[in-house]
């Protein structure tokens, strides 16, 4: 019995499905709007089913039956894809997508260099990346819809694999004219007594936090952002300080204000970058080669866009 669709109206499907318009669709894929429009129609046609709801102001939504189809509609080019790298791996060549989820804090200063230097070493490779919070990652790695994440191991789970890369020690950001700013080290304790600028995001919160609780004392906390850069903009400003471990290779603010990395004293626990992937995962050529690769760019010495040394974390 033929196919009653091609995988690439399934695709266009998808990318609709993931987009909510046929137009932001279009940029996604880099094929024309009446090209996917029409694949869409297809489907629908050839399947005697509703799969979206036109809004013209709010663009499409699935219908219940939308929803369902997209599921099946990730699998079968999931295992479409499942073919195609077993034929590399047969072949012993590292060709074809690859997709990388990072995490928000540290994607924009890690994962551009480490995909421009891959690419030109594998040409046939062609990665995209997606940047999320860590219950985001773990989401789109179960769902198939990247292949690894470079993150922090903040709740991993059972059935996920933690490769860890490197450590990162946490350390206190500060203003130029902060009190403690020019201080070799400074104590959680000390912290403690002037305001914070929290970085507020899932499960980070929590180890920032825990630096207090440990100690036994309560962080004045006078700000939250979900945003680095906004921290690191408030942080400068006089708004308070904050607690990172990613130390950027310029020590400045979105605003060009000057910034200050101090150590923290006291046996704090780092935070563990490393590469997270379903369970399997390395059995992908593609996907191994790339875990190969990170494991010699990134260790506790070397993290490519972030500075290591200088007495403090990264």
């Amino acid at each position: 019995m033929p196919l009653r669709f091609t995988l690439r109206q399934l695709e266009y499907f998808v990318a609709v499905g993931e987009a909510g318009s046929i137009a932001l669709a279009s940029e996604k894929v880099n094929v024309s709007s009446p090209s996917i429009s029409a694949a869409v129609s297809q489907l629908e046609n050839e399947f005697g089913l509703q799969l979206f709801v036109r809004k013209h102001a709010q663009g499409l939504s699935l219908t219940q039956a939308g929803h369902q189809f997209m599921d099946q509609a990730r699998a079968v080019l999931y295992e479409a894809g499942a073919l195609s790298r077993l034929a590399d791996n047969i072949s012993g060549f590292v060709q074809g997508p690859l997709s990388v989820g990072c995490l928000l804090t540290f994607a924009q200063l890690i994962v551009p260099g480490l995909r421009r230097q891959f690419e030109a070493l594998y040409p046939a490779v062609t990665i995209s990346q997606l940047e999320r919070d860590q219950a985001g990652l773990i989401e789109l790695i179960r769902q198939a819809r990247i292949d690894v994440a470079l993150t922090y191991d903040l709740n991993i789970p059972a059935d996920l694999k933690f490769n860890a890369l490197a450590e990162l020690p946490p350390y206190a950001l500060l203003s130029e004219d902060h009190p403690l700013a020019d201080r070799a080290s400074v104590t959680v304790a000390e912290l403690a007594q002037h305001p914070m600028v929290l970085l507020d995001l899932p499960l980070s919160t929590d180890y920032f936090l825990s630096f207090f609780e440990d100690a036994g004392v309560t962080p004045q906390i006078a700000e939250r952002t979900r945003d680095m850069a906004v921290m690191r903009g408030l942080v400068a400003n006089g708004f308070g300080y904050s607690i990172a471990n990613i130390r950027p290779v310029t020590d400045v603010a979105p605003d060009g204000r000057k910034l200050k990395f101090v150590p923290i004293a006291g046996r704090l626990r780092p935070m563990r970058m490393g590469l997270l992937t379903a369970e399997g995962a390395e059995n992908v050529l593609t996907v191994k080669t790339f875990i190969g690769y990170c494991q010699e760019r990134i260790t506790n010495g070397t993290v490519p866009g972030i500075r290591i040394g200088d007495g403090s974390g990264a």
